[in-house]
């Protein structure tokens, strides 16, 4: 088998499994600020499971609950797939796959509750940032750390600015999620961080303008950005390996 198509193989069976345990996860952060994450199944039962009831199956002794598991999987079996077709064998494959199904589960959340919880947030942006200075110390890779570092630095900053300008369109959740998308982003250099910021802007402003010309949604809906960022961030990372 060709090494390229074992690869993107290994991937998408990689992106299956770990899809699998996501509809749980985004099951018990999807909740409103004031409200603790959910512990029980929506039939009652306790969750239970492997570190503490995160990782698991989202199904009880009465049915599945949570986004549907069949899903999530192929999504992100299909996002691992098409990261590693664009990627190759380059080091930061790993780190792309290791951040894809959380990437999915930040998706789900936020357009379920339009939150972006700190528990996955922040630690994002940590873990994308050591991530990458790990790949940077291994041979064939095609980013830069330095870039990686500035990119989050520069992406937070841009959306804490517009934070502050305008509210009512952009959550402090939204703020904290852009440092660990521009990271990943950064790593590939200036012009990948504004192809994922400008394909964002196009996927958020072409959905609005849709539900608003359907009438399912006013100029001033609250609408979650989370689920744009991600995609944005996901076609500039696609485009920006492949070219490299």
């Amino acid at each position: 088998m060709d090494l390229d198509l074992a690869l993107t193989v290994a991937a998408a069976v990689w992106g299956a499994a770990a899809g699998v345990l996501v509809p749980r996860a985004a099951y018990r952060l999807a909740v409103e600020p004031e409200e603790s994450w959910r512990d029980v199944c929506p039939a009652g039962h306790p969750i239970r499971g492997l570190a503490r009831g995160w990782l698991g199956r989202a199904r009880c002794v009465e049915a599945p609950y949570g986004p549907s598991t069949p899903v999530t999987a192929l999504v992100t079996a299909l996002v691992c797939a098409a990261l590693a077709l664009a990627t190759g064998t380059r080091p930061e494959l790993a780190v792309w796959l290791l951040l894809a199904p959380v990437g999915v589960l930040l998706t789900l959340v936020d357009l379920k509750v339009q939150r972006l919880p700190d528990v996955l947030t922040l630690p994002l942006a940590g873990t994308a940032l050591v991530l990458l200075g790990a790949a940077a110390l291994l041979p064939e890779h095609a980013g830069q750390w330095r870039t990686a570092l500035s990119g989050a630095l520069a992406l937070g900053g841009f959306y804490f600015l517009f934070f502050l300008i305008r509210p009512i369109a952009l959550g402090f959740g939204d703020v904290k999620l852009a440092l660990g998308l521009g990271a990943v982003l950064g790593w590939y250099g200036w012009g990948a961080l504004f192809l994922g910021t400008f394909a964002a802007s196009v996927f958020g402003s072409v959905h609005v303008a849709v539900l608003v010309a359907l009438r399912r949604a006013g100029r001033r809906t609250p609408v979650a950005m989370g689920p744009y960022l991600i995609a944005g961030a996901f076609a500039g990372v696609l485009l920006e390996a492949y070219a490299a």
